[in-house]
């Protein structure tokens, strides 16, 4: 069964970008009840449905496929939930390990998150020097938190 192992912090910042691939995704959410969400995702003409569980720790189940991009524009704008994410996402390298890191725009503007994921719980990773807080543990830095309650209201 595919499983994600996420580790998500805070940035201090903007020394990530030095070596970053910046990448537009523009997402949004069919269901975001608690213990099941299911997102629409689009980046670089490709579209996605994914469909995540419960968070058991820093695991939980997760499902992803690609759909046709004309396809996945059509149900974000007609289907999902407002509003929609749109975030600039930077990959990086650190340490031999690929971070992700969000610059949210729109009604999330301000908000800028670091992500990592990792082959087991117990996984060694070097933090790099921008790396803040961490707050896996805290849903409301979600993206599917950020529908119900953007960063802009909080």
């Amino acid at each position: 069964m595919p499983v994600e192992i996420e580790r998500k912090f805070l940035v201090k910042n903007d020394d990530y970008k030095i070596h970053a691939k910046p990448v537009l995704f523009k997402q949004g959410y069919l269901s975001v009840e608690s213990g099941r969400t299911v997102r629409i995702r689009t980046y670089d003409n490709k579209g996605f449905i994914t469909v995540k569980g419960k968070a058991q720790s820093f695991t939980r189940d997760e499902f992803e496929y690609e759909i046709p991009a004309d396809e996945a524009d059509m149900i974000l704008d007609n289907l999902c939930i407002r509003p929609l994410i749109e975030k600039i996402r930077h990959f990086a390298v650190y340490g031999g390990n690929e971070w992700v890191i969000d610059e949210f725009l729109g009604v999330n503007k301000g908000l800028v998150v670091a992500e990592i994921e990792l082959k087991s719980e117990e996984q060694f990773f070097e933090r790099p020097d921008w790396l803040g807080e961490e707050v896996t543990f805290d849903r409301k830095y979600g993206n599917s938190h950020l529908v119900r309650k953007p960063y802009s209201e909080w």
